[in-house]
């Protein structure tokens, strides 16, 4: 058998185009253009990558999208004094910091100084609070951090709306993934089991579950004989590996190419969760709008 793939890139499109007619709806409605604000840290060449990508989606759907690049070695202090002037602006209607930040600046104050209103990522403590008591609808909904988001997107894409009953193992226990995605996955009703790099008998974890979704970014962790067969598979993980010409290649924590012989369908790495990472950013950013105009 040979699993589906799980094409991220097409349903992360499909949601863009979705999103572009929404924008074109505000602003003909409200003269309002959902506006998301970047702020970039120091010269990471990694991180400048990502946020060029950002960018250049919120321009593709019709979203302004206004970079903020400051120095690496600026003050805590001086960093929030710029979320608190954007929090006020409000023609900017979603706060992205790019982590991570340099080590003399302490992430979650700058997190927590972000209106939540604003917090495109989910991260801010009341946007967490939201989510842990299960408020994700509505107008004032908690925003929730985007990966998690498209997991349960592509998720849903092979197994339907009703999630309910799937023996569920997340791999990783991070804020901006594994613990958010646990909590998702719950509120769909699954039997969610959160497992780590560190755990005891992984495999037996992994051959008792109907969906792994591993975010432990261990370089191909997940091995053919881990998963039982009608598994699905959503790879988070993002690892650059050497090979032994000494080229570069990307790969998720599956071995996708001996896994993908025994699941019923698994996400690639690239093209799986990361532009669908993308798409629930912009979604997110166009939520924030709603809350902010309505």
């Amino acid at each position: 058998m040979t699993s589906q793939i799980i094409n991220g890139k097409e349903i992360a499109a499909s949601m863009k185009l979705e999103i572009a007619v929404q924008i074109q709806e505000i602003k003909k409605n409200f003269n309002v253009i959902p506006s998301l604000a970047v702020i970039l840290v120091g010269n990471d060449p990694a991180s400048e990558v990502y946020v060029g990508n950002k960018e250049k989606a919120a321009h593709a759907v019709g979203m302004n999208s206004l970079q903020f690049k400051m120095a690496a070695d600026i003050s805590e202090d001086d960093l929030v004094a710029k979320i608190r002037e954007l929090n006020e602006d409000k023609k900017i209607h979603g706060i992205l910091v790019q982590l991570p930040l340099p080590k003399h600046i302490d992430a979650r104050n700058v997190i927590h100084a972000i209106d939540h209103r604003k917090d495109v990522d989910g991260f801010n403590i009341i946007n967490v609070g939201k989510l842990s008591v299960g408020e994700i609808s509505g107008i004032d909904k908690a925003m929730v951090p985007c990966t998690p988001l498209g997991c349960v997107h592509l998720l849903k894409s092979v197994k339907g709306a009703d999630l309910s009953g799937l023996k569920t193992l997340v791999i990783g226990s991070s804020n901006i993934v594994g613990r958010p995605l646990a909590r998702l996955l719950m509120l769909e009703s699954c039997t969610v089991t959160i497992a780590n790099r560190s755990t005891k008998d992984l495999k037996n974890e992994c051959l008792q579950a109907d969906v792994i979704i591993s975010a432990a970014g261990v370089p191909n962790l997940i091995k053919a004989d881990m998963v039982k067969k009608g598994a699905v598979i959503i790879d988070v993980g993002i690892n650059r590996i050497t090979l032994a010409d000494g080229k570069t290649k990307l790969v998720g924590d599956v071995d996708f190419e001996n896994v993908k012989d025994i699941a019923y369908a698994t996400s690639p790495v690239p093209g799986g969760v990361g532009p669908m990472t993308i798409a629930y950013l912009l979604k997110n950013t166009l939520d924030c709008c709603l809350k902010i105009i309505n």
